[in-house]
């Protein structure tokens, strides 16, 4: 079945289905096999060392599909990189992409001249991110934990939400409200004028349904992916 909403007719593809940016699996394979079933893929921008080889990367991608993809670019909370690191400190050596910030202009400008159109954004407010994609033109998707930071995306020009709720990998936010609530509470949100996608907790075709049931108009999925052969994960 092909869905036709505001999210595929935005992004360009036949179903509502974004595969979620990931750390060391986000790459060209992943991102052009989702592309080329319909969905959204996604390169990790921050799993690229530097933003030549995320040029590289992108080229590669353009290789295998010539279906739309995106980039994920997430802008890395210092407090959060604390909390792993004090929680669980083999992180700070193996798992966390870099000690210093990183060189986020310079990956920018990598996605805008390779022509990308598409970019997910995350972690801190993205006003800085936000305004050059959009003087760009590129469609910015924004994770948010909250429904003030949605309406806060929202006026600064995200063009799609998605929804993360505590159920969501990498992105529990402040308050731990479980996605079931928060995508209840988002598709009641009248000042919410943009539309979301369901991010984390959903990986059946039940969940996808109860996801648009809620007001959803897709789905944002990460963890599900990783059990695919174009993962690079053993």
């Amino acid at each position: 079945m092909v869905f036709a909403n505001r999210v595929t007719k935005m992004l360009g593809i036949e179903h509502p289905v974004i595969q979620g940016g990931m750390h060391f699996v986000g790459y060209a394979e992943m991102a052009a096999a989702v592309s080329n079933a319909g969905g959204l893929g996604l390169i990790t921008a921050l799993t690229l060392p530097t933003p030549e080889l995320l040029r590289a990367e992108i080229r590669k991608c353009k290789s295998l599909t010539s279906k739309p993809f995106g980039v994920n670019l997430t802008r890395e909370c210092f407090s959060c990189f604390m909390f792993f690191v004090l929680r669980a400190h083999f992180l700070f050596v193996t798992v966390l992409p870099a000690l210093s910030p990183p060189d986020y202009p310079s990956y920018i400008q990598v996605i805008i001249d390779e022509g990308i159109r598409i970019c997910e954004t995350a972690g801190r407010s993205p006003a800085e991110i936000i305004k050059p994609l959009k003087e760009a033109g590129i469609i910015v998707i924004h994770k948010c934990v909250a429904i003030r930071h949605a309406l806060s995306a929202q006026r600064l020009g995200a063009d799609i939400i998605s929804m993360d709720g505590f159920d969501c990998a990498g992105h529990p936010g402040e308050e731990d409200v479980g996605n079931w609530v928060l995508l209840a509470i988002a598709g009641r949100c009248k000042d919410l004028k943009i539309p979301f996608v369901a991010s984390g907790g959903v990986g059946t075709a039940e969940q996808f349904a109860a996801a648009l049931a809620l007001g959803a108009e897709g789905i944002n999925m990460g963890t599900r992916f990783m059990a695919t052969k174009e993962a690079p994960i053993q």
